[in-house]
């Protein structure tokens, strides 16, 4: 008997139908899945028939069984087709009988016929919602994550022998309760900003940098606080909206990182990998791609701490998520987007020894070993970074007190420079200043005579590039939302110019 079940692959961030055909017939006693399964699928053929045989049920060991999944040429990955083709399996030998024509089934099958979690089940559920499915049936453990969606019917489903019971006789599984959206929550761990000493120049290039989304790098000694000023950063950016919590959670999912009593991401991301990390655990990536770090932090912060330790050619690979806000992952099977809109705060020695210029302590590094220091942090990668700051060690007599600001304060200003570039940029399909492209930049960043004098006087003298002369606008941009002003002034291009490189 022929039997077809629906579930879903997800490929990147979307779900794709997976229809998984199940036929039983008489022939040499065999386990048979084709279309493309990976190790994980295959095994199946194992765990399934004493899964069925230790939930109560019979397996038909005399008969020839066939799991076709199609589309045969998309490449299948993971256990989570174990519940359908079980399912498929019992409708194929009439131990199940009801329509599941409006019904989606993800899950992992234990021996005993316990359901274990799977990843990407957000992803999912937005799927199935949007293709019409009146229900979808996953691992109880996933239920609360699946339930953030509205418009579907999530069946939290333990058991085997209980989803079971509930097709032949409903009432074994209630749909799960929708989470109602409790807002965005903050980082307990990060450090205020009325914690961090002195620094003032440093806590406002990273007050302009939450406003409009920009990038910014810290260099100074050892000990000067650009750690400390990192982790602060995402304690003054907006909070989650629900549309931005969904996106994060999506990219959780999948990537195997939601923790199982967090069904949705409500904080900001703050991630810092270390500088040894690989450009694929950066990026993403793998025979079946996954979300990198970059894609991690989507709507929050990536920290690279010590940014010239990092290979130069790992760093090469922010070029296209550092301009477009997203990474394309290509392998022979197809290429996969994942979203990479991230504000990156890198921070890093003066020379490998870190003391070059201060002060106090004396430079050991010869002339060679500093230039090739440097050179790990190309020209196009700074060019990315709108915002280049130097972190002094601090004297006693600041080191004695606290901050001016706590992180709350500057929030506020913060948060009334979004709005505003909402509202200016809302119909263009952006949300920051940093993502506003070259004609959006033309429009709306207008300069009046004596801001145009002094930025061509810049440009001849700095050797702006032209992304560097956008870069520098759009930071102006920013530093005008901050103090309230509609146009852009000669105040505003003088500050943003500060921020530019030395050796632009």
């Amino acid at each position: 008997m022929l039997t077809n079940i629906v579930s879903c692959a997800v490929i990147g961030l979307d779900g794709e139908t997976i229809t998984i055909e199940v036929d039983v017939s008489a022939g040499y006693p065999t386990f048979i899945v084709v279309g493309l399964p990976d190790a994980a699928v295959s095994e199946s053929r194992q765990r399934i028939p004493t899964a069925i045989r230790n939930s109560g049920f019979k397996y038909p060991y005399s008969k020839r069984v066939v799991v076709n999944l199609a589309p045969a040429d998309l490449k299948k990955e993971g256990a989570s087709y174990d519940l359908p083709i079980a399912v498929g399996i019992l409708f194929s030998t009439e131990q199940i009988r009801a329509d599941v024509s409006r019904s989606i089934f993800v899950g992992e099958l234990a021996l005993d016929g316990s359901v274990r979690p799977a990843r990407g089940v957000l992803p999912v559920s937005l799927w199935a919602r949007d293709a019409g499915y009146d229900f979808l049936y996953v691992p109880a453990a996933n239920a609360a994550e699946a339930s953030v969606v509205a418009g579907i019917r999530v069946m939290p489903v333990a058991t085997l022998s209980q989803l079971v019971a509930h097709l032949n006789g409903p009432g074994a599984i209630f749909p799960a309760e929708k989470l109602p959206f409790a807002g965005a929550a903050r980082a307990q761990h990060h450090i205020d900003f009325s914690d961090i000493a002195g620094q003032e120049h440093a806590k406002r290039a990273l007050e302009i940098a939450a406003a409009g989304s920009h990038n910014v790098a810290m260099s100074g000694p050892p000990g000067s606080g650009k750690t400390m000023l990192s982790g602060a950063m995402v304690t003054i950016l907006p909070d989650l909206t629900f549309e931005e919590q969904l996106e994060v959670t999506k990219i959780y999912s999948i990537a195997g990182c939601l923790p199982p009593d967090t069904p949705l991401v409500r904080s900001r991301p703050f991630r810092s990998p270390h500088h040894t990390a690989s450009g694929i655990a950066l990026v993403g990536g793998g025979a079946y791609p996954r979300p990198g770090e970059i894609s991690l932090a989507h709507r929050g912060v990536l920290f690279l701490d010590e940014f010239a330790e990092f290979s130069r050619s790992v760093l090469e690979n922010l070029r296209q998520p550092l301009e477009d806000g997203r990474i394309t992952v290509s392998r022979a099977q197809g290429s996969v987007t994942f979203p990479a809109r991230f504000i990156l705060v890198a921070s890093f020695n003066p020379c490998p020894c870190g003391f070059l210029g201060d002060a106090e302590r004396n430079c050991v590094c010869t002339q060679g070993q500093i230039n090739k220091y440097r050179t790990r942090i190309s020209g196009p990668i700074a060019d990315r970074i709108d915002l280049h700051v130097e972190v002094p060690r601090l004297p006693f007599e600041k080191l004695e007190g606290g901050g001016r600001e706590t992180s709350g304060e500057i929030r506020e200003r913060v948060n009334r420079a979004r709005a505003v570039q909402y509202g200016r940029l809302k119909e263009c399909g952006a949300l920051t200043n940093s993502e506003m492209n070259a004609p959006l930049v033309r429009k709306l960043c207008a300069l009046d005579a004596p801001s145009r004098s002094l930025i061509r006087q810049a440009v001849d003298m700095l050797h702006l590039s032209a992304r560097g002369f956008h870069r520098v606008l759009k930071v102006s941009r920013t530093i005008a939302d901050l103090a309230g002003e509609p146009s852009i002034t000669v105040s505003h291009i003088a500050e943003a110019l500060q921020y530019r490189p030395k050796d632009d």
